[in-house]
């Protein structure tokens, strides 16, 4: 996974996967995927799939790259704990997943919870074939 900071304010973890690498064909196989992460994380509780592309595509000025086929946010939440009010704005969190003509690339914000940002990687590491095990499809 590569950390890159985004609009100079936001660090965000980003991966692209090939389709080759994948046995997950296409953005709604891979958010199934993850939401079934999410939900067998005890510490976690999925929320909702966002369909970004058709929001976008929907809005009288929206645009998009033309490279992005199809784009959604798997939305949850990752919390251990709610230390003060302010923690509030941190979350809920999401995994975003876009396809690309020739990959797809999953991304996420870095948490200030590492148990959290270590739990979105993994899942998106194994969404590579021969990294999941018995990922099901």
């Amino acid at each position: 996974m590569k950390r890159t900071q985004l609009l100079e304010s936001y660090p965000i973890f980003a991966l692209e996967i090939g389709r080759e690498e994948t046995s997950l064909r296409d953005v709604e196989a891979i958010a199934a995927y993850l939401r079934a992460q999410i939900e067998a994380e005890p510490a976690a509780t999925y929320i909702a799939t966002f369909d970004h592309h058709a929001h976008t595509r929907g809005l009288p000025d929206g645009q998009i790259a033309p490279e992005i086929q199809a784009a959604c946010n798997v939305v949850f939440c990752f919390g251990l704990t709610l230390p003060d009010p302010q923690a509030l704005a941190l979350r809920p969190r999401s995994i975003g997943i876009a396809a690309l003509p020739g990959h797809f690339v999953i991304s996420f914000l870095e948490t200030p919870m590492p148990v959290a940002n270590s739990a979105m990687e993994r899942w998106a590491l194994a969404l590579r074939d021969g990294a999941a095990g018995d990922r099901a499809h």
